[in-house]
């Protein structure tokens, strides 16, 4: 049994462990990562990488045919196998071979195994072959092992082998019907995905079609998928699941329809990955979230124990938990050197864009762009605000980028501050818009400065005049 020391020791080596070891050693410590499966983790094998790659062609080929001049050149249709191969080269073939290699060059050293707390600063990792070593960390420990698919206790439903988001990332063949318990947006994204892919797809949305967003986003969705041939089935639940000896999945709803698919994909939302990890060894529970502070301390730890990324639930989004990751790593750094941690709202040690200025996209057709608050959830919050909605087609930059373009923008507006806490934008390739949004959110820049920042016309982004506008002065 090896025995090293290490100044900081990383439990998961995803995007998030990644970076909050490169901070650490950044900052002049020592760093480990304990991984058991493939360094890079769930972003770049299963989640962001791969599944944007599945939806980006048939993007690009619906885009291409709503452009009079250019649709007139489309002569073939999506070639599923070609986008297969596609997605594969962002999964790196499912290798990782170069994550190591950045490791290495970075100085960061790799324990391969399933890592588990044994005791204070004490990390025991048991590798394939049986062997364990023992860590030890002499200021701190930080657990990313992040979030797994959530499988509800549907009867039959694990004895059919669904898919979860891992397998539809991965999946080498195009089902011909795939049945999607959810809406959220693995669920909206995989129903566009494998729609465009040929497969005959059916959604059962029981909570709704992105129910968590602006509720115009989900009507957008729906209407987009449904124009797609997609099955949108708002209210659906099922009851049970069952797969025949030749393959094909029954599943029957509460209200006793049968639906049959060759496969069913479940998306209902995510559990973290804690469960194997030795939280009962310091007090914590085992498959639990870790609950934190700002500065990413477990609130029930002894001081050097940390969380990052979705495994503390404060936002299940890659670029939230590399922001996490960054602070983290300072916060370690900064205490030991015995430096004083700066927890004011604003500063580098803590992590507050956590709470209310969250950016995501949802590569959907259309897609949905969106960062902050939503209405209802600024009410909720007590803000007295004005929500001031406009069409996204009716800009001049949007009728140029695409023929009848759709879609729709919302910012909701702190009344008494006059600063915009949310913003929503859905359509065609607006992704790219959202950062805009995000540093008015995050800057708190008064409404009267933005009067000051002129959007570059005939753009897109001509629609924040267009909502200052509606606003009025």
């Amino acid at each position: 049994m090896a025995n090293t020391s290490y100044d900081v020791i990383v439990i998961g080596a995803g995007a998030v462990g990644e970076n909050v070891a490169d901070r650490v050693v950044q900052g002049g410590l020592t760093a480990a990562i304990v991984e058991r499966e493939l360094v890079g983790g769930e972003c770049s094998y299963w989640a962001c990488m791969p599944t944007k790659a599945l939806l980006r062609s048939a993007s690009a080929l619906r885009a291409a045919r709503r452009l009079p001049g250019a649709r007139e050149a489309v002569t073939g249709d999506l070639d599923a196998r070609a986008v297969l191969r596609r997605r594969d080269s962002f999964a790196s073939h499912w290798k990782d071979d170069g994550q190591v290699s950045w490791l290495e060059s970075a100085g960061i050293a790799l324990h391969r195994g399933q890592g588990r707390i044994t005791g204070d600063r004490v990390v025991e990792v048991t590798g394939t072959d049986g062997v364990v070593e023992t860590l030890t960390a002499r200021h701190a420990v930080v657990v990313a092992t992040g979030s797994s698919a959530l499988l509800p206790d549907i009867p039959g439903l694990r004895e059919s082998q669904p898919w979860t988001s891992r397998d539809a990332a991965a999946a080498s063949e195009v089902p011909g019907r795939l049945a999607i318990i959810g809406g959220g947006v693995v669920a909206t994204e995989m129903a566009t995905a494998y729609a465009s892919l040929g497969s005959v797809v059916t959604v059962l949305a029981r909570d709704g079609v992105l129910h968590l967003a602006e509720p115009f986003a989900g009507e957008l969705v729906t209407k987009s998928l449904q124009e797609a041939g997609v099955s949108v089935r708002v209210g659906a639940e099922t009851a049970s699941v069952a797969r025949d000896s030749d393959g094909t999945v029954h599943l029957t709803l509460t209200d006793g329809e049968r639906i049959e698919a060759d496969q069913v994909l479940v998306a209902i939302g995510r559990t973290p990955n804690t469960l194997d990890i030795g939280l009962d060894n310091v007090g914590l529970e085992p498959g639990a979230w870790l609950t934190v502070d700002d500065t990413l301390r477990v609130v029930d730890g002894d001081g050097w124990l940390y969380a990052a990324g979705d495994v503390n639930r404060r936002a299940l989004l890659t670029h939230q938990g590399k922001y996490q990751a960054r602070a983290v790593g300072d916060v370690i750094v900064a205490r030991a050197q015995g430096e004083e941690v700066h927890d004011g709202r604003w500063g580098r040690h803590v992590a507050t864009a956590d709470e209310r200025a969250v950016p995501q996209v949802v590569f959907t057709d259309p897609e949905v762009a969106s960062v902050g608050l939503t209405a209802a959830a600024a009410e909720a919050a007590g803000l007295r605000t004005r929500v001031v909605d406009y069409n996204l087609g009716a800009v001049a930059g949007s009728a140029l980028y695409q023929h009848d373009y759709q879609g729709q923008a919302r910012m909701v507006v702190d009344e008494d501050r006059r600063v915009i806490v949310g913003f929503t934008l859905v359509g065609p390739d607006i992704a790219e818009l959202i950062h805009a949004a995000t540093i008015a959110i995050v800057g708190e820049v008064p409404l009267d400065r933005l009067w000051h920042a002129v959007p570059a016309y005939p753009t897109v982004s001509e629609i924040w005049l267009r909502l200052l506008e509606t606003y009025g002065r």
